[in-house]
């Protein structure tokens, strides 16, 4: 079966709950009639060419009949060479069972890879990583295509739909993973944990088992596992958890106008991702779906340089900003020098790091953020990172310590020390683990104090300043000649979030 050219003057959607948000479409679709007696798997195909006119979402409905135990699509498209300078082929899958796919729509969500697989399979058991395990509903069903790139000569798709009958199997039983991790447990202190990592229920190289044993050996306290568009992994932490690492639960929400990690989501929560930041309605609509949840949003490596990764949403409504994306880069320090500016604007979002892990070849843990907080706990740890008390280390071998006195009272990261315009304050820094390094000192006009720190990787570095003069201070670690995995000159090695002078009072200063 073809489909022909798709483009987009030909089926598209206008207006309507389903198509708010990003622009979609809907192809012809394919019907199934259950087999007779003895009848074996049966399989449908369907072919077609998108131009690069196009929307961002293709539905491919599927009429799935009575008597279904497993589904089966294996998708392919062609990469036509292209010039230097313009993009290729690329092409995005998952699927929508028969409850529905309108934006948001929760339960008809079934899975998504992406880009990194070309095949999944769904049955009541058991499914594909990236996919949800479930009764296969008779009804329609929507593979949902996404060209993500399309090339100047087009992109030509061919989809097969298999369908196996028989009867259904046990059902999945999820097992997520446990809220605590007893080893690790110190109450009121600083938790190191990694927000940001991927294994192999999106487009990560790691198994759950092999992330746990590298955050582990990390030396992490918590982690939190963020695939992109899907909650599959969330289902199936449990089997994997050990009792001196907590896991908590996320998504990255890949939209088209860039990443937004959703952490601390409960097991098997969906965040939808279908719409750009042009419709501003619907990036708000699911924020406040996470924090419904008790969830946070981080802002993603916001200039990291691939089409569709850059953050393009409003940074008022992220709780958190993700300044360093693994290992120091150029993109890094835009994201630092921006996040640096809107705190000078009077604006204050959180700084985190995380490592963005991968594969193998990524180094859990660089960076990871440094919370305090009341306890290892969810909660706990969420609310420690929206406060902003939390520094962001290279390593578990890096400590820091910063504070802010007057002689009487003192701050900590993400507090305010209310002392007045003339009064002196002392600024405070003890650094370990960190040899050939600089520490400096900054506040709203830039650097203020930079010392270095001796061969033995120690140092307490003070200086006084006054609130008439510095409305906050923070603190970098920097080390001039590059970094783990970057030779990026004065790749930072530690930062903190700012401690606030004085009276004035900055949106989340007091939280």
């Amino acid at each position: 079966m073809s489909t022909g050219d798709i483009s987009r003057r030909s089926a598209l959607w206008g207006g309507g709950a389903v198509a708010a948000g990003a622009a979609m479409a809907m192809l012809p679709g394919v019907a199934f009639a259950a087999p007779g007696p003895g009848g074996g798997p049966v399989t449908k195909t369907v072919t077609g060419t998108f131009t690069p006119d196009i929307p961002d979402w293709y539905y491919l409905p599927v009429d799935v009949p009575r008597g279904v135990s497993r589904v089966d699509v294996v998708y392919s498209y062609d990469r036509p060479q292209v010039p230097g300078g313009v993009r290729g082929n690329a092409c995005d899958i998952g699927m929508f069972g028969p409850e529905g796919h309108q934006l948001g729509n929760e339960r008809g969500f079934r899975g998504w890879s992406g880009g990194f697989r070309d095949r999944f399979s769904i049955s009541a058991s058991e499914a594909t990583p990236g996919y949800l395990p479930g009764p296969i509903t008779p009804g329609r069903w929507h593979v949902i295509l996404g060209p993500y790139t399309v090339a100047p000569q087009g992109l030509r798709y061919r989809v097969d739909i298999t369908l196996t009958f028989g009867p259904p199997g046990p059902a999945f039983r999820p097992d997520p993973a446990p809220e605590t991790a007893p080893a690790r447990q110190r109450g009121a202190s600083w938790y190191r944990g990694d927000s940001h990592l991927h294994t192999v229920h999106s487009d990560g190289k790691r198994t759950p088992a092999e992330l746990v044993a590298a955050a582990r050996a990390a030396k992490l306290d918590f982690i939190v596992s963020t695939e992109h568009n899907t909650p599959s992994a969330s289902l199936q932490w449990g089997g994997h958890a050990t009792d001196d690492l907590l896991i908590l639960n996320g998504e990255e929400v890949t939209t088209r106008s860039g990443h937004w990690p959703a952490i601390g989501l409960p097991a098997g929560k969906w965040i939808d991702w279908r719409y750009r930041a042009s419709d501003p309605v619907q990036f708000r609509r699911f924020v406040d779906q996470v924090h419904r949840h008790g969830g946070l949003v981080t802002a993603a490596h916001p200039f990291a340089n691939c089409f569709g990764c850059t953050y393009e949403y409003a940074y008022e409504l992220a709780d958190l900003v993700e300044v360093w994306n693994g290992p120091w880069t150029e993109e890094d320090q835009a994201a630092v020098i921006h996040w640096d500016g809107l705190l000078r604007g009077g604006r204050w979002i959180p700084a985190i790091g995380d490592s963005d892990a991968h594969t193998p070849d990524h180094t859990v843990g660089l960076p990871h953020t440094v919370v305090r907080a009341d306890g290892l706990a969810r909660k706990d740890l969420l609310a420690g990172l929206k406060a902003g008390h939390s520094w962001l280390a290279e390593s578990a071998d890096v400590s820091l310590e910063f504070t802010v006195t007057d002689g009487t009272r003192t701050a900590g990261i993400g507090e305010r020390l209310p002392a007045g315009t003339g009064t002196p304050v002392t600024v405070k820094a003890v650094v370990g683990g960190v040899p050939g390094t600089t520490v400096t000192f900054l506040d709203q006009l830039g650097p203020e104090h930079t010392e270095t720190v001796p061969a033995s990787g120690t140092a307490t570095v003070t200086w006084t300043t006054y609130p008439r003069y510095s409305r906050w201070v923070r603190a970098e670690v920097r080390r001039p000649s590059g970094g783990p995995k970057t030779t990026v000159p004065n790749a930072m090695v530690a930062m903190t979030n700012p401690i606030f002078l004085g009276q004035e009072r900055f949106p989340r200063a007091d939280s």
